[in-house]
């Protein structure tokens, strides 16, 4: 197991770094004036040169990506000369300070929003909240009813139920997630909201001026199930499928033989076995739908990671827009990893090497 892990920890790092380096340079390459961005193209030239300095702009190329490596690592090396303002930029942090050379272990720094002077880290985290609790419901709602579904069509198989299911559940497919919620939000949010009660726009925290803050869970209904449809078909399919393939296995019929009831080979052999592919697809889906709610997001204002990389990009805001994406493929790598250590440890037959 501990072997297994290094090797994916391993690979999982260069994966990082890779997607790093090539964010990186895309942008460096794409906006080669990143200082006009932060404080607009009529500023002094005194305050764009600050500003170079600030975000180590002012160098070669070369030395922007180690500086920017530099910033992210959770391990950092600074000449004792500038480790003076080293807790200010990066806040907690452990210093370990020889002759002419500073180490910190601390969390990855993704530098400063150009437009709100925050930390970038500190905007992902406070959007992610609401996409995690978006992701999370979609995925229940997509696992619960699709392995449902597939079941029943698997069990049912070339019955009208089960033609009627893979019918919708291919349709189900081909219809994009950023549709679906243009349909739901017009259909449910303002032709039907006089019977629904749902709104067209909305996130799951609503300001009042008087009250505050206060949850609106309606809110969460209709991007849920929009953003859920896709997963939803795919789930179906995949359970009907590998049902089929197990119910034809010679165990099954060797549990037959022995007198068991369909319930009781349904729920002991049947189900568990089947379920395997299904439970890796639900996984690296969650994944997916952590970092695909963008469109989702933005169509329902649904205050989350992707509408926040949305309004970066708008306003050109930069270091949130590469943080957005640094921190997507974190979360991929180590969902990859959990999804696979998960895989083996519910199929035996499945060995770590």
């Amino acid at each position: 197991m501990i072997r297994f892990l290094a090797k994916r920890l391993g690979s999982g790092l260069l994966i990082l770094f890779s997607v790093v380096t090539v964010v990186f340079f895309l942008f460096s390459f794409s906006f080669p004036n990143p200082e006009s961005m932060a404080v607009g193209q009529r500023t002094d030239q005194a305050t764009q040169e600050a500003i170079k300095k600030e975000f180590g702009l002012d160098q070669p190329l070369g030395m922007q990506y180690l500086l920017f490596l530099n910033d992210i690592s959770p391990l950092s090396f600074h000449k004792n000369s500038s480790s003076s303002d080293l807790s200010e930029k990066y806040g907690k942090c452990v210093k370990l300070s020889f002759d002419r050379l500073t180490i910190l272990i601390k969390t990855p720094f993704l530098r400063r929003s150009f437009q709100s002077r925050e930390r970038t880290d500190t905007l992902i985290f406070q959007s992610f909240k609401g996409t995690f609790i978006l992701a999370l419901v979609s995925i229940i709602f997509a696992a619960f009813f699709g392995i449902l579904l597939g079941v029943l069509s698997g069990i049912k198989a070339n019955s009208f139920a089960d033609q009627a299911i893979v019918f919708v559940s291919t349709l189900g497919i081909s219809v994009p997630s950023f549709f679906s919620a243009i349909i739901l939000a017009w259909l449910f949010g303002f032709v039907f909201h006089h019977i629904t009660g749902l709104n067209m726009t909305g996130s799951w925290i609503d300001i009042d001026p008087f009250v505050g803050e206060y949850y609106q869970w309606k809110n969460l209904i209709l991007p849920a199930i929009a953003l859920g449809v896709r997963p939803l078909s795919i789930f179906t399919l995949l359970t009907r499928s590998s049902m089929l393939e197990t119910l034809n296995k010679d165990f099954i019929k060797t549990a037959k033989s022995k007198g068991l009831t369909a319930k009781q080979i349904l729920n002991k052999h049947a189900l568990p076995n089947a379920l395997n592919p299904v439970i890796t697809a639900v996984s690296g889906w969650f994944a997916s739908l952590l970092a695909g709610a963008f469109f989702v997001e933005y169509i329902f204002n649904w205050r989350g990671l992707g509408k926040l990389t949305i309004e970066a990009l708008e306003m050109n805001d930069l270091p949130v827009v590469m943080g957005a994406i640094l921190f997507i493929a974190f979360l991929f790598v180590v969902i990859n990893i959990i999804v696979d250590i998960l895989y083996v440890k519910l199929d035996p037959r499945i060995k770590l090497s």
